[in-house]
């Protein structure tokens, strides 16, 4: 909870400058958007505000046809198989045949406050949506008091506005007390309200007016961006600029209905209607009902209304092209930035894992994970087989810590920095938590014992430009640097998946990551743990630690024998305990009960 109410936080950050740049831009084209393209420049906003919500990231669409493929997936998932923890598997916790050590990552976000701003936020809605229920009560009240329009001239005026703006719908016409202007209520049986004071004192004209007002609220379905426009109200009740965009919207839509009834009448007619509104200005106020449109508003309102009837032309066929063309590029410009609104996308990067020329089965190995949210992903080189338990784990892309550290050595090999013979750095002095930390480190030392100094003294060398190339050519998961380069590995912004780790301990065991190979060979026996008579077993273990809690576990590697290799990953995560050791202990559980690996 505490991790969506920061990245939702950061969307309504964004959303202030995305709020000011489609303000920016209607000021900028008002000469060649027209009043309606204008209007409807605001939906685009509030499709923006339902993106935070979304239950998905926004793909390319290179990822799309990938995903299509995807829909093989059930026929390709053939088989399920279940295994249990052997009891005879013996796997001391804390052996020494390998080192997971990690540093804590502090994490300036407490979860208290996540939870604080959460309980606001619904305090929030709540409160406003028991506005809207004391609005809707006096919406009921209004409707049992109104009465059927009687007056007959009114209605023959009203027969004449249907037939001018071609709508068949019987929209029920009452007359009321309680208002002090003309209101249109509803989306499936609307119904529109006349004050009892305009029907005996206004001109026939002055009705007329008003009731095609009314009428075209109707034609653009008014009554359902009513509703949207209170739902967004209501969620984002907090945020001032989001409130004077509705109230914008607002603005915008009475003059749009303006203009679409200045459209149906003679030029010499636009005074009229000008004054109209300037006859009922002194009349009228805003209506405390927000499910309902009228013709109302305040005196700063009127002006903007009188003024773009002042200055009306009936658009041409070239207006309304060069209009069309420039809503469409202030579109493209506000959607480019709905992947950046999204909080799904922010945090939960999906692989799309293209499976229609794979073989893959599940496994239900549970009881392996009792205690931890996890996945585990085998693939078996030979018969071109996978074997996964919790696929939606499974592709979920989450930071690799310590076990990123197999790709920094092999860009820094390649770049030369170091060599298969000669890797040793110095330690400067500085003092760490582990003593193994402390002295001089090369290759094989660093990796065995997690040396974070020694990789970032490799990262120095390489620069962000080199890491990010580099990333790119082996496609290492969402490639991303945008986070303190020091750390970026370390529950920060570079993420992949355990899908994704299989997939490259493939190519590097098949030196087919087009780097030397001798350097591929000097990573591979960097993380190589034991042999037996089972073969060569690798493996490199990572722990995410946040706030001094370990909540992210990995273990990958691979088994090579003679006949087969078989490569893993597991990954665990949790609030606490969750740790590189604990994903090696249940990936050896599982290796073992599988005879693929015993310790």
């Amino acid at each position: 909870m505490d991790d969506f109410m920061f990245r939702f936080l950061i969307s309504n950050l964004l959303l202030c400058g995305i709020i000011g740049v489609l303000l920016l831009m209607k000021r900028i084209l008002k000469n060649s958007l027209s009043s309606r393209m204008q209007y409807n420049l605001w939906f685009l906003l509030l499709g923006l505000l339902a993106v935070p919500f979304m239950p998905f990231r926004f793909i390319k669409l290179s990822e799309l046809f990938v995903w299509f493929k995807n829909q093989n997936l059930i026929s390709s998932f053939q088989t399920n198989t279940a295994l249990n923890p052997s009891a005879s598997t013996n796997i001391a916790h804390g052996k020494n045949w390998m080192e997971d050590f990690t540093l804590s990552v502090n994490k300036y976000f407490p979860p208290i406050i996540g939870y604080f701003l959460f309980a606001l936020w619904i305090l929030g809605i709540i409160t406003m949506l028991l506005f809207f229920i004391k609005s809707a009560f006096r919406l009921r009240t209004l409707k049992k008091s109104a009465l059927p329009l009687q007056n007959p001239k009114v209605h023959q005026v009203y027969q004449r506005c249907l037939k001018d703006t071609g709508i068949t719908k019987n929209i029920s016409v009452y007359s009321t007390v309680f208002l002090k202007s003309p209101v249109i209520v509803g989306v499936f049986k609307p119904c529109i309200y006349l004050p009892i004071h305009l029907i005996s004192d206004s001109k026939e004209e002055d009705i007329r007016y008003m009731l095609l007002h009314e009428l075209q609220h109707y034609k653009h379905k008014d009554g359902i961006v009513n509703y949207l426009m209170s739902l967004a109200g209501i969620v984002y009740w907090f945020h001032p600029l989001v409130r004077y965009a509705l109230k914008e919207m607002r603005n915008d839509r009475e003059i749009a209905c303006d203009t679409s009834v200045l459209k149906m009448l003679k030029a010499d007619d636009y005074v009229a209607y000008g004054n109209t509104l300037l006859n009922l200005a002194g009349k009228l106020s805003l209506t405390p009902h927000p499910f309902v449109s009228g013709i109302s508003g305040n005196m700063k309102q009127m002006k903007r209304r009188i003024l773009s009837i002042a200055s009306y032309e009936k658009p041409t066929a070239k207006k309304k092209r060069k209009s069309m063309f420039s809503f469409l590029l202030v579109s493209f410009l506000i959607l480019g930035f709905a992947p950046f609104v999204s909080t799904y996308a922010a945090d939960k990067d999906l692989y799309l894992w293209d499976t229609s020329a794979k073989n893959c089965s599940k496994l239900h190995l549970s009881n392996y994970f009792e205690g931890y949210e996890g996945s585990f992903v085998l693939y078996d080189l030979k018969n071109e087989t996978w074997k996964i338990h919790n696929k939606k784990q499974a592709v979920l892309r989450i930071a690799p810590n310590s076990t990123y550290k197999i790709y920094n050595a092999l860009f820094a090999l390649e770049t030369g920095i170091i060599k298969p013979e000669s890797s040793l750095i110095e330690w400067n002095g500085t003092s760490y938590p582990f003593e193994a930390w402390n002295k001089n480190q090369t290759l094989q030392s660093a990796m065995n014992s997690s040396v974070n100094w020694y990789f970032q003294s490799l990262d120095e060398q390489l620069g962000a430009v080199s890491v990010q190339a580099y990333l790119h050519k082996i496609g290492y998961g969402n490639e991303d640097l945008n986070s303190d380069f020091s750390s970026y590995w370390m529950e920060a912004s570079l993420k992949i998946s355990p899908i994704e780790q299989v997939e490259l301990l493939t190519k590097l065991q098949q030196n087919s990551l087009n780097f030397t190979e001798e350097n591929m060979k000097a990573v591979k026996d960097a993380i190589h743990i034991s042999s037996s008579d089972l073969g060569d077993f690798y493996g490199k273990t990572g722990t995410g630690r946040v706030n001094g809690q370990d909540i992210n576990g990995w273990f990958i590697g691979f088994v090579e024998n003679p006949n087969n290799t078989y490569f893993f990953a597991t990954n665990i995560h949790a609030a606490s305990h969750a740790s590189g050791i604990i994903a090696a202990e249940i990936t050896l559980s599982i290796l073992a009960d599988m005879n693929i690996w015993k310790p």
